[in-house]
């Protein structure tokens, strides 16, 4: 593997002022509740507010200030994501009378969580499009609360009226005004104005992901994620112009952003690094996307297709894309990725709003473990099982003897009480 243009290494940074603060955190809001997420707000956002939930009124006010093309855009965008997941829930059927052997009857049923946070990024923009990809299919799914909750806009005390918009668009019941690891915090243990949920799911900074971290076991989570990544898998029919875009998209999140490009021709690994160059000159977003592409952009030149895939299974990239010539045939070698997008007209921004799948993804290699948010995040599969008296008879002495070659006498005579006539 040829190095084209070098990144920065990544190198394991020091957390433990990190887990510190956000360990106060979660101590403040379980001791103090709303009072203490009160204070956070006040100290991070300038928000003053009392009530932490959204009002209708609020709601209301946020779609008086959209156009009637962002509220379509938003709709479009929303069904596309709605029918996806839906499509993914049918792929999920329930077992019914399974029978290994004669009387035992098994099945599954697969039921939604009873409630779960969708955590909506603030900061720099209004990541309205993530409201969207967390809550519909939370919806789909059928979870019967679904809340929400955001920072405000700094100093205005309310959530940006885009975000707003879409989550109530998108099906959210209980929307709240907080954010940072004290909004996880409260959704974990609860505060008087906020109920805990069974389940957080959003990306956010670090301190929101280590309190994700941290508050793990008391609630469930989506995964720990962090920066955005994009890798970049091409060959001679790649264009130079559409991958430099695409690699500068994933720059212009935040300074730690990394974008890779692996091809296995050379001048257009180089085209690629002249193309970014070029369209970092006009780039509103070109001091995040450059201070990024610098630190982290990286340009690879591999010997063959095989040593791309290789590459690409080894670093188990957020997104993926496959900019080849024959991109089915190297799909069935291709298995740790967060989403794949295949052809040169396929660009990864669209996954990103509305093409249907979810920009909820795993990032610093945990694709090799899971998949992305999903329809299947918000359900849970519970087995159950029913057994004749006969067959209670025939499988008690089995039982028993496995119990006691564990030396758990009391699993024993359970069994064999059934077992009795």
């Amino acid at each position: 593997m040829k190095i084209l243009k070098e990144s920065k290494k990544r190198t394991p940074a020091d957390t433990r002022a990190l887990r510190d603060t956000v360990s106060d955190i979660i101590d403040q809001v379980c001791t103090r509740g709303d009072e203490a997420l009160r204070e956070y707000n006040l100290k991070f956002d300038q928000c003053s507010r009392d009530f932490l939930r959204v009002s209708p009124e609020e709601i209301r006010d946020a779609y008086s200030q959209l156009d009637s093309q962002e509220l379509d855009d938003m709709k479009t965008a929303l069904g596309n994501i709605r029918a996806f997941a839906q499509a993914q829930r049918e792929t999920l059927s329930e077992l019914e009378d399974f029978s290994p052997m004669p009387g035992i009857h098994l099945g599954h049923r697969i039921l939604p969580v009873r409630s779960c946070c969708c955590y909506v990024p603030g900061g720099s923009y209004p990541l309205y499009s993530t409201a969207l990809m967390l809550a519909a299919p939370a919806k789909t799914a059928g979870v019967p609360r679904i809340t929400a909750c955001s920072p405000v806009v700094k100093g205005t005390g309310r959530i940006h009226p885009k975000t707003l918009a879409a989550m109530d668009l998108a099906g959210v019941d209980e929307i709240y005004a907080v954010g940072g690891a004290q909004a996880i915090a409260a959704f974990s243990y609860g505060t008087k104005q906020i109920a805990p949920v069974d389940l957080i799911v959003g990306p956010g900074n670090r301190y929101v992901t280590e309190a994700k971290r941290q508050c793990y076991g008391q609630v469930g989570i989506d995964f720990v994620a962090g920066p955005s990544e994009v890798l970049i898998l091409a060959d001679h029919t790649a264009r130079a112009e559409a991958a430099a875009a695409d690699l500068l998209a994933q720059s212009e999140h935040d300074p730690n952003a990394k974008g890779i490009l692996v091809t296995t021709d050379e001048t257009l690994g180089l085209a690629v690094i002249d193309a970014v160059e070029k369209q970092l000159e006009t780039l509103e977003t070109a001091p995040i996307a450059r201070q990024s592409w610098n630190a982290y952009g990286e340009v690879l030149l591999a010997a063959s297709v095989q040593e791309a895939i290789d590459l690409a299974n080894e670093l188990a990239p957020e997104h993926l894309e496959l900019t080849m010539e024959h991109p089915d045939e190297i799909l069935p070698y291709l298995y740790n990725y967060g989403s794949l997008f295949m052809g040169g007209h396929t660009a990864e921004v669209f996954g990103d709003y509305a093409s249907g799948t979810n920009h909820t993804l795993p990032t610093l290699g945990a694709a090799r473990y899971t998949g992305g948010v999903w329809v299947g995040t918000f359900l849970k599969t519970c087995t159950h099982q029913s057994m004749t008296p006969k067959a209670s008879q025939n499988l008690a002495p089995l039982v028993a003897r496995m119990a006691k070659g564990e030396g758990l006498a009391g699993h024993a005579q359970a069994a064999l009480i059934r077992g009795r006539k």
